[in-house]
């Protein structure tokens, strides 16, 4: 029996996951050359970065030649297709270089602007979370398995993630501490994971600011898939990045929001 077009899309995102991780495994928890690719900052990036992302742009463009492709290390391709294919090799590179495992390959499918397809692939751990926006499945450790946001309706009962507090500008962090004082704990440093753990009813909220494309739009069909909702701060799409929000519960969620819109 011929696979449909959303059995084919979501059988790539395998594979395009373990093109990557064959670039990445031997570099991690290697002595493996660091580069700084800012100017003002510290924004670290490896050749297991390039050379994944690398590995995913020839596989694309070999399978689905009239797909384009936005990805953070060699920038945009085809962008005005129908599908693009939104890449991160590597989201979390300063948890790769300082060994932590909370890393992961973030590939998302984007059509006609709109996340279609997402999955957040983790190597080391050998677990991946995927989802198309109307349901979200997990490979790895103990066996596949549906994923679902838990139903967390206040924030008095709410576990919250960021990356760090430190990266978000006076008025976000003004707004950011409203919430984190709300809520029963939050912590800090996971990246990517943090979307994975709501979607997988392990946590509650995500807020980030500054995000690129390439940060969450594979991530927003596997939180909304899991039954959770991924948002800009204004309740608008999330898709190009900025200032976004997710939680496991849309009643818990309006209610960050409107902490959030007040900043």
């Amino acid at each position: 029996m011929a696979l449909s077009d959303d059995e084919s899309l979501a059988a790539f995102l395998d594979r395009l996951a373990d093109a990557a991780a064959k670039m990445i495994m031997p570099h991690f928890r290697a002595s493996t050359l660091v580069t700084n690719k800012a100017a003002a900052h510290f924004d670290p990036v490896t050749a297991a970065d390039r050379d994944a992302e690398a590995a995913m742009r020839t596989l694309i463009n070999a399978t689905y030649p009239d797909h384009g492709i936005v990805g953070e290390e060699y920038g945009p391709e085809r962008s005005d297709a129908r599908f693009v294919w939104v890449l991160d090799p590597i989201d979390g590179t300063r948890s790769f270089i300082t060994g932590l495992p909370v890393w992961g390959t973030l590939i998302g499918l984007l059509e006609e602007g709109r996340p279609r397809l997402g999955m957040m692939a983790q190597p080391f751990t050998g677990e991946r979370f995927a989802g198309d926006g109307r349901r979200a499945w997990y490979t790895g450790p103990g066996g596949p398995r549906a994923l679902s946001s838990r139903r967390t309706g206040t924030l008095a009962e709410a576990t919250m993630f960021t990356t760090s507090p430190y990266l978000f500008s006076e008025a976000e962090s003004d707004a950011y501490r409203r919430v984190e004082r709300s809520v029963r704990m939050a912590r800090y440093g996971v990246d990517c994971y943090a979307y994975c753990m709501v979607a997988a009813g392990q946590a509650d909220i995500v807020i980030e600011a500054g995000l690129q494309a390439y940060d969450i739009v594979a991530l927003i069909p596997v939180v909304e898939g899991a039954g959770g909702r991924l948002t800009a701060w204004d309740g608008g799409s999330a898709a190009g990045g900025g200032r976004v929000c997710a939680s496991g519960d849309a009643r818990l969620h309006e209610s960050v929001l409107a902490e959030l819109g007040r900043a």
